[in-house]
């Protein structure tokens, strides 16, 4: 068996929440001190799409009332930061917006400068995983078995995946690669989550094979998906996983958004048709302001012979790829072989290539 390989080094920098520019200018001398960059939002509007992706958050205490207001997602390594006298009492707060510490200044600056040194390059060579999501430009336009074939493809890798299926109506992605037989829990067990996640519980109590493991829905009647259960899941599978493919339904939900905002990579799939594209384009405007890394995939035919150009020229979004027809992995479906599975075909060579440009690491073809 090929020797297990892991992502090469990558993170996103600290998020500072506040518009205290005097707090502002201390927490920035403490993170250059760190040896690290950092993002900063003026307010919980500004952060919401950096909330759940930052490796660490720094709410000021200008800021906590603003972030409990806008029911911004719990999320791990938050820090409410005041200085003396300020932050009396800090705690009550605190536990309200989900912060696990209250860093007071100055006397807390050694530690803030530890935890910003831990965020640097070389600080943790792990990081997170890569997360990707998946959406339809319309009903049945592909997006579950791209999805599927993406996560098949990095398990081929020999990378630690997760497949995530966030679309309760969608019929279930232990399906696409029928995996329906195997046990393991789904999402209706895991709804009532809304705190810290172990990631190797999560894994073993999850259907697996091998390097890929999924969590999907089962057959019962649809739930909706709370989004604490979201960020609580997605927070675990970065920390436990080396890949992670989200699912995500057209119509973007609390959960779906949660998904999306910590996506590194996001893909939109449209057919090649023009009433296709025109449905599309709602689904780009939904997800735009959650996601800056949008591109889609077009998939054939083309029956009125509209090209794979025009399609992104008229979403707006550079053309991440294009999916020929393929007659075989429709009949290997239904047989319940999982797609990209045996790494031929348009679908596998689609998939490697993406795997790759977002790893940096080489997929293996066909046996």
């Amino acid at each position: 068996m090929p020797p297990r390989t892991s992502l090469p080094p990558y993170r996103r920098l600290p998020l500072l929440v506040t518009s205290d520019g005097d707090l502002l200018d201390e927490l920035l001398r403490l993170a250059a001190a760190g040896g690290t960059e950092v993002e900063v939002a003026a307010d919980p509007a500004a952060a919401r799409s950096r909330w759940l992706p930052a490796p660490l958050v720094l709410v000021g205490n200008d800021q906590a009332q603003a972030c409990l207001r806008a029911r911004l997602p719990r999320r791990p390594r938050m820090v409410l930061v005041g200085r003396s006298g300020e932050l009396d009492p800090g705690w009550e707060i605190a536990e309200l917006i989900g912060a696990e510490h209250v860093a007071t200044l100055p006397a807390a600056e050694p530690w803030l400068v530890d935890r910003f040194t831990e965020c640097a390059p070389g600080g943790d060579p792990a990081g997170p995983a890569r997360t990707v999501a998946v959406l339809g430009g319309r009903g049945g336009a592909g997006a579950s078995v791209l999805a599927g074939g993406l996560a098949v493809t990095a398990a081929r890798a020999h990378l630690r995946t997760l497949l995530v299926d966030a679309d309760p109506l969608g019929g279930g992605l232990d399906l696409v690669l029928g995996w329906e037989d195997l046990d393991g829990l789904r999402w209706p067990s895991l709804t009532d989550a809304d705190g810290r996640v172990d990631a190797p519980t999560l894994v073993r109590a999850l259907p697996h094979r091998g390097d890929l493991v999924v969590l999907s829905w089962d057959r019962g009647e649809p739930l909706a998906l709370p989004a604490p259960a979201m960020a609580a899941t997605v927070d675990a599978a970065r920390r436990g996983r080396d890949f992670v493919v989200v699912d995500l339904p057209r119509q973007l939900d609390d959960a779906a958004v949660i998904a999306l905002q910590a996506a590194d990579q996001a893909y939109v799939v449209v057919p090649a048709e023009l009433r296709a594209t025109a449905a599309a384009a709602r689904v780009v405007a939904a997800a735009t302001p959650h996601c800056a890394a949008l591109g889609v995939i077009v998939r054939g035919p083309a029956p009125g012979r509209l090209k794979a150009t025009e399609v992104a020229r008229a979403l707006g979004l550079p053309l991440a790829g294009t999916l020929r027809p393929e007659p075989a992995l429709c009949r290997g479906l239904e047989r319940g072989e999982a797609p990209a599975a045996a790494g031929r075909g348009p679908l596998a060579a689609l998939c490697r290539r993406l795997v790759t440009e977002l790893t940096g690491l080489p997929v293996p073809g066909a046996a």
